[in-house]
């Protein structure tokens, strides 16, 4: 009979075991992950968004039932033309390993592309979002665009056929513009900072009248510096009067919104900034035209005003009617000097009378009828004998003159 020793089935040898570290095993799944998963594409939403200070991101990725989480490391963001953030459903171009300090698988991300639209169409959009809630594309802040100006700046390249056309048009229809070319780059990288530093040192001389900015048709890639936040910036703080002639008559882009006119091509803008010389010389016709005939009209009628007056008494016997305004004259000259008489006679007797009346209660005008009127010592009028005594003096007014007495005596 075979004997079996106890458990002997459930025990090893510590030679035969294979024991791991914690370490040792998360980095035995971060090489097993990266080996079999190098470089994938994920689809999925955006959450937990957070944009580090370092300039790292750091995100979720889920769908309808699972999640994982994500880095985004600023080293990988230059190509990112659009924002990332919370329920943004993207692809992801990315590396699966496993963050061995914690045990926690993730991706870490080189490349995004939003899923159903184009990067630099959804940067478009956002961008445009943006811009229009700050004001930057109000009708009311546009300048109005100068009528004849000078001197017309144009900021492109130099090689390009926009620069071509707009002279070409400038020479055609008032070759008596000076046109200012800023040479900048219309593409690639660099191109918007280039743009707008152009737009700020056109400003700062202040030797155009109006700016062009713009280029020829191509691509959403190529036209893509006239999307860019600094070229938008420089336009709204422009203090010149800036016209956006980018691409064909179907491209649109942010330059077009923010700028104070839109032309559909480099050529249409300069048709828009440069009057034609054959026009202007047509309208100037038609007003000289216009104010010949008005002077003429003017000057008729103040000839027959003339005429009337010419043909007039006045003019045909002016010494008649001189001699009828001096006797007019003359007339109303007695008129007025019998009248004067009157009236002065008139106030003088008035006078008179007032006077009389006045006399006639002037208690001085009885004195000269040979009453006369006394004063005491203290100038009032004397009316009763007790107000004297014996030794004092007193002055009695006469018609003429006046005189000083003593009393003697006093009888009651």
């Amino acid at each position: 009979m075979l004997k079996i020793k106890e458990n002997s089935l459930f025990q090893e040898s510590s030679e035969t075991r294979k024991i791991y570290t914690v370490s040792q095993l998360n980095r035995q799944s971060r090489l097993l992950l990266e080996s079999r998963f190098s470089t994938i594409w994920v689809e999925g939403e955006i959450s937990n968004f957070k944009h580090h200070s370092s300039g790292h991101i750091y995100l979720t990725l889920k769908d309808e039932s699972a999640q994982i989480s994500a880095a985004f490391f600023s080293q990988y963001q230059r190509g990112l033309r659009f924002e990332l953030k919370d329920g943004l459903k993207v692809l992801a171009f990315c590396r699966v390993s496993v963050y061995e300090a914690r045990g926690q698988y993730q991706l870490y991300i080189e490349r995004v592309e939003p899923q159903g639209l184009g990067a630099l169409q959804l940067a478009f959009q956002q961008l445009k979002e943006r811009l229009a809630k700050e004001g930057l594309f109000d009708k009311e802040r546009k300048r109005s665009i100068p009528r004849f100006p000078r001197t017309v700046g144009v900021i492109t390249s130099p090689t390009g056929a926009a620069i071509h056309d707009i002279l070409n048009v400038v020479n055609r229809r008032f070759c008596g513009t000076h046109v200012l070319l800023y040479p900048v780059k219309v593409q690639g990288e660099g191109a918007a900072e280039e743009i707008a530093a152009a737009i700020g040192t056109m400003n700062e001389h202040s030797e155009a009248d109006v700016l062009i900015v713009g280029r020829g048709g191509g691509s959403l890639e190529d036209l893509w510096a006239f999307n860019e936040e600094p070229v938008a910036r420089a336009i709204f703080g422009s203090q010149i009067p800036v016209i956006s002639a980018v691409g064909h008559e179907s491209d649109w882009t942010i330059c077009d919104l923010v700028a104070d006119l839109r032309a559909p091509t480099p050529s249409a803008a300069a048709e828009l900034v440069v009057s034609s010389r054959l026009e202007l010389e047509e309208r100037l016709r038609g007003h000289k035209e216009r104010l010949d005939f008005a002077m003429n009209g003017m000057f008729g009628r103040y000839q027959e005003e003339l005429s009337n007056l010419v043909s007039s008494a006045a003019f045909r016997q002016p010494q008649y009617l001189l001699d009828q305004f001096t006797g007019r004259v003359d007339d109303l000259g007695r008129r007025m000097e019998n009248r004067l008489t009157n009236f002065v006679d008139s106030k003088s007797q008035a006078f008179q009378g007032i006077m009389g009346r006045l006399n006639a209660l002037n208690p001085l005008a009885i004195l000269e009828r040979g009453y006369s009127v006394s004063f005491n010592e203290k100038g009032d009028i004397i009316k009763d004998v007790r107000q004297l005594s014996v030794g004092d003096t007193m002055q009695t007014r006469l018609h003429k003159g006046s005189l000083v007495s003593k009393i003697l005596k006093v009888m009651h």
